[in-house]
Formats: C-alpha cells, structure tokens, sequence
C-alpha cells in the first residue's frame, strides 16, 4: 500500500491493512518520513510493516513544505521548482522501493500516489488496486489541479484491477466519469466497539457545569461549517462545545471564540492518536457534522466522522446531503439540517440540548445502528475484491 501522508492517524488505510493481513496477506504501507517525528521503518503489532520515504532528498527535523502554510501556487518560480523537484524525489523513491518489493498486488490510496502506483505495479508485474477516498476533482482546495487529476484518474484508473471508494453516489460518478465498472463501496467505518462509559472530556477540561458537550471530531479545514458552528455556539447556552482535531482553522476558531466571549464554552483539543479517540467521542453527549455544499466532493460524502458518533452512541446533528442523509435517516440518529444555515442548525442544537428524552432516544437508535454500522460489516467486500484480483494463482 501507499500513502501521500505519514501513517500516523490514517484510520482507513490502516483498517484495510490489518483486515487483509489477519486473512494471511502481508501488508507493507509505503509511506512518508518526517525527520524526528516518524520512525523509517515500523512493524506494528498487527505484523503490518511500514517504510516511509524522506519528503525530500535534504529534509530537515520539523521543516516541511507542506506544513509551512504556503500553497504551491502562492510561490515564487524557484518556491515551486523546489517543491516539484522534493515531491518528484520522494515519488521516485516510494517507486523504486515498491517495485523491489515485487508485491502481488499494489494498492494506492488516492490519487496523489495513483501514477508513482501504477508506474510501480508495471516494473514489478503487480496488480494496480486504486482506492478513491475522495473525488479530488471536486475537493475544496483541488481547483487549481482539477485538469491534472481528471486527466491521471482517466488513464490509469481504467488499467486497475481493482477499484473502491468511499460512498455509492462517489462510485457511481467514476463509473460515469472514466467509464470504469462501479467500484466497490467501502464506507469510513470505525470497527465495531462496545459502548463505554466516558468522563474524558470533562475531566481533562475539567468543564464545570453538567451541560451537554457537542463535539466536532476531524480535521480544522475550509468547508466544514465550523466557523459558523462557533458563532452558532453564542446561540446555544447551556452547552459546551469542544472540537478535537488541528488544522489551518484551528486559529481562526479560537480567535472566533475569544471575540465572542465564549472561551468558557467552546474548547479546543489537539488530534489525539487513534486508539485514544473512542473514549473521548463517549464522553460527549452530541455528535455534529456541519460540512458545507462547496463541492461535489462534500455533496457526495458520508465522513468517517458521522460513523465514529454512532460508534459512540451519540445522537447527532449533521448537514442534510443525500449520503448523510441516508444514513441519519435510515437508522433515525438525530436532526439534519440544510448545508449554511445557522439559525436552523442552532435550533436543532438547541432541541438536543434542551430536549433530554429527544437526544435520549437519538442515543439509543445510534447504539443500536452501530452494530451495523461499523468496519466487520463490509470488510468481506475488501477480501472478496482481493481473490478477484488475485485470481486463481493466489494460494
């Protein structure tokens, strides 16, 4: 497998691996290496072994390109040289490891890697498996490389053996786009987890009062409605609001917050490491997803997020896109409301905050969803994908 990421927090990946390792597969996750952060090789427990590849041939401890806040297409001529010419490296040296690897199968996961994958593959004779986690063509941030990603996707993604995505409507738009066969459906579900009684939040907050905690979970970034989740909070009294995650927002949001007066109840806690995240989800009493209508890719969603809170047996409150939908609606989990709108998502909030039986009954339907709801449901879709791929060689 291959990853443009470090390997650190990557729960998807990192679920495939395992489940195709415990069925006698032996997994290696090619990824990249921060310098005084990430160790160049790991096994981990699961016998899965990891080798991360340097982002450049000259990088330095906790100087990275990607973390400096600039986007390529705000550098200067030598800016962007420099960083074509560091990612060209570090691809060159993900494809030159993989292919002395001579794996069955090689397996990419998302389109950043889909050429260094595919290239790999060829030289050592693999399978090419493409894992779409999201449609890069209509992702916030993409707009500048829309072009470049349809044109990588459209040739390579038909050479693949195999293919997977993240939600039906995702599969059905690159069956339509690149005339492929639909891809497999493997959606961003945690495994399943046993419900569990949870104080973290308000114990290492130490928050005062017995309110309700709304939690947004993820990533700090552009299109996720938490800006305006913040300023809905000063209209929702008598509830905390606590955001566990970093990102180029996390800023912003505090500054939102202190402008707002409101420090005492929205609270910010760094990403915290993947097996830790569970204790803290239970320990709130609302899970919110307020993701906005800014791209096909967000209009097409489901988030892993949305399936963590069930896990949790969380009611929620969540933006009323037709994938969201689906699942909020088919298992009665909690309030949707329309993409942008604060004053309808403040309502909403404030009906489970205020309501205790309302977000009671939310809370039992979400522990009962989550025995459906969860990574052991359709793993068998993954291994079953992987004896096609293999073929009848494999064994």
């Amino acid at each position: 497998m291959i990853v443009w990421n470090d390997f650190l927090n990557d729960a998807r990946v990192l679920k495939e691996a395992e489940t195709l390792q415990s069925m006698g597969h032996e997994v290696t996750v090619f990824a990249l290496h921060t310098q005084g952060v990430t160790s160049r090789t790991q096994v981990l427990s699961s016998q899965i072994k990891i080798v991360r590849i340097p982002r450049s041939l000259f990088s330095r401890p906790n100087r990275l390109p990607r973390r400096s806040g600039v986007a390529i297409d705000q550098m200067g001529f030598f800016g962007r040289m420099s960083r074509i010419a560091a990612r060209l490296w570090t691809h060159g040296m993900l494809c030159w490891h993989m292919a002395r690897r001579r794996a069955d199968v090689v397996h990419a996961h998302d389109v950043n890697v889909l050429p260094t994958a595919w290239l790999a593959a060829r030289l050592s004779n693999a399978r090419l498996v493409y894992d779409a986690h999201e449609i890069s063509t209509g992702r916030e941030g993409y707009a500048n490389f829309r072009t470049l990603v349809a044109n990588i996707e459209r040739a390579l993604m038909p050479r693949a053996q195999g293919t997977i995505t993240t939600t039906d409507a995702r599969a059905k738009f690159f069956a339509r786009a690149y005339g492929v066969a639909r891809p497999i459906v493997l959606q961003n579900r945690p495994r399943f987890q046993a419900v569990q009684a949870s104080n973290r939040i308000r114990s290492e907050l130490e928050l005062k009062q017995p309110w309700p905690i709304v939690l947004y979970q993820g990533g700090l970034q552009q299109g996720r409605g938490l800006e305006r989740l913040v300023r809905v909070a000063a209209q929702v009294p008598n509830a905390y609001f606590i955001f566990i995650g970093g990102g180029r927002l996390d800023a912003s949001l505090r500054s939102i917050a202190a402008e707002l007066g409101l420090e005492e109840r929205v609270c910010f806690i760094p990403t915290v490491a993947l097996a830790e995240l569970p204790s803290y989800t239970a320990s709130a009493d609302i899970g919110v997803q307020p993701i906005e209508n800014t791209c096909l890719n967000h209009y097409t969603t489901d988030s892993n997020k949305l399936f963590e809170y069930v896990q949790a047996g969380l009611p929620v409150v969540a933006s009323d896109l037709p994938e969201i939908r689906r699942v909020v609606k088919s298992h009665d989990l909690g309030l949707l409301v329309p993409p942008g709108d604060n004053d309808t998502l403040a309502a909403a909030l404030r009906t489970l905050v205020e309501d205790d039986a309302r977000r009671m009954r939310y809370a039992e339907n979400s522990r009962a969803a989550a025995a459906v709801l969860n990574w052991e449901a359709q793993e068998n879709d993954l291994l079953a994908l992987y004896t096609r791929v293999l073929g009848p060689t494999e064994g």
